[in-house]
């Protein structure tokens, strides 16, 4: 049995209530529940007691070092059974991280900690590396983000990795680490024995001048199949050096984010030639780049490549030009589903050059995002016969696009028809009158499966 709540005010009374159904529960998920040390020391006994638990999320929550401490008396228990926990935002600090270090050298079963935005601080999270490793730890995913975070925590990292072989995923992102110390973690990285899965470094001051490093990461871990280092000034240059990596024999990358890291067209060719022939590549984020619309032009190419395996493009910098080579990708690309071209000057006309390909046979598009492209009325009735006739798709976003009643009104009646597979269309800051939403909450009720987000 799983309970996730979300965003609920707990009184007395309800937290009882909750508190029993708590004894029988595998997950249990409370974030931003208002929760304070006072709930933790209920929840510690529910650790302690509940041997099915094996998934506790808590985050945003003012739970402080006191209430952290609380849940320690429940997971050092040996009866405790959990294996991930989330404390994301939870007014944490380095104060509270010697009672987890307990638990990661005495709780085998934990496998997961999320402990990102809290002020742990290089002081604390060498301590919780001392934790991981105690070979009683056998931690797989460790999340870091925004916890102040400096390159002197990257030796205290390294020793960590080299005695934890388990680990398959670590996020660093949003940390102040710099070349100097991402160097030194690659090469720690290169030398552990670990196989990692998951790599996210965003926003933690990379440039060109590290991405060798972590080119070498790429060809000597094959496990590694999700890397992000987005945020990141590292230019066509660096793009250059990783792509030495990614194309590789032995990566075996499927997930890369590259969103505003000072790419432009000149990364392309390296890009194309990545999607062409990576097979393993099924997703890739290439959001405030600058790739203008001659850089997309040859990424359309590339997806136009019968060995192109890519499943979903988040992309901006486009303009209604490069929407031939968008359509014609997507006509001829079976395996693209996610579609993210949000925040470009597409027009209405790039959004009806956009449709002959969605509506092509070989087009599996199952979710398109259009927010914010310039959009009027004037293309609605072309969008509504895509939506009503391609039944593969089943999200669109519309969102910040002066439709105004007459386009919302052509949408409505697509989402009515039996052939529209639509369940999610995302309408955020558009105005219309309150005919039209008394419209929009009728079709709600009469098709209960429509989630129309606005």
């Amino acid at each position: 049995m799983e309970l996730d709540i979300q965003c609920e005010e707990m009184s007395p009374s309800r937290w009882a209530e909750l508190l029993t159904t708590m004894k029988s529960c595998k997950t249990i998920r409370l974030d931003d529940c208002n929760l304070s040390s006072s709930n933790c020391k209920d929840l510690s006994s529910i650790i302690n007691t509940n041997p099915f638990l094996t998934e506790l999320k808590l985050n945003n929550n003012e739970l402080g070092d006191a209430g952290v401490e609380y849940l320690c008396k429940g997971l050092l228990t040996p009866s405790c059974s959990l294996q991930k926990l989330w404390l994301q935002n939870c007014n944490l600090t380095s104060a509270c991280c010697e009672t987890l270090r307990s638990v990661l050298s005495a709780q085998p079963s934990l496998t997961e900690l999320h402990v990102g935005d809290n002020r742990l601080g290089t002081a604390g999270v060498k301590v919780l590396c001392q934790g991981m490793m105690n070979p009683s730890c056998k931690l797989q995913k460790l999340q870091l983000e925004y916890c102040e975070l400096t390159a002197d925590i990257v030796e205290a990292l390294n020793a960590a990795l080299q005695s934890k072989p388990t680990l398959k995923e670590l996020s660093l992102s949003n940390n102040t680490l710099g070349d100097t110390a991402v160097k030194q973690l690659c090469q720690g990285l290169v030398e552990a024995s670990c196989n990692l899965e998951l790599l996210h470094l965003e926003n933690c001051g990379i440039t060109s001048d590290s991405c060798m490093e972590i080119s070498a990461v790429l060809r000597n871990k094959s496990s590694l199949m999700d890397l992000s280092v987005g945020d990141n000034k590292i230019g066509d240059s660096g793009l250059a050096l990783l792509c030495q990596g990614l194309m590789h024999p032995s990566c075996k990358i499927q997930k890369l984010w590259l969103w505003d890291c000072d790419l432009t067209s000149a990364s392309c060719k390296d890009l194309s030639r990545l999607i062409s022939t990576k097979e393993s590549l099924t997703e890739i984020s290439l959001i405030d780049n600058n790739l203008r619309d001659s850089g997309m032009e040859m990424l359309c190419q590339a997806l136009k490549d019968p060995k192109s395996k890519l499943q979903e493009l988040w992309e901006c910098g486009l303009t209604t030009a490069c929407c031939k080579a968008v359509s014609s990708a997507l006509s001829t690309n079976k395996h693209l589903k996610v579609l993210h071209i949000g925040e470009n000057k597409l027009g209405d006309a790039g959004v009806e050059l956009l449709c002959e390909g969605l509506m092509h046979p070989n087009c599996n598009i199952q979710s398109l995002w259009l927010g914010n492209c310039d959009l009027t009325a004037g293309c609605c009735a072309t969008l509504a016969t895509a939506m009503a006739t391609k039944q593969c798709l089943t999200e669109l976003d519309l969102s910040y696009n002066p439709l105004e009643d007459e386009g919302i009104r052509k949408i409505c009646e697509a989402l009515k028809k039996p052939s529209c597979n639509v369940q999610q269309l995302i309408l955020y800051d558009i105005l219309w009158s309150s005919e039209v939403d008394d419209e929009l909450r009728a079709l709600e009720e009469s098709k209960p499966e429509v989630k129309i987000i606005s």
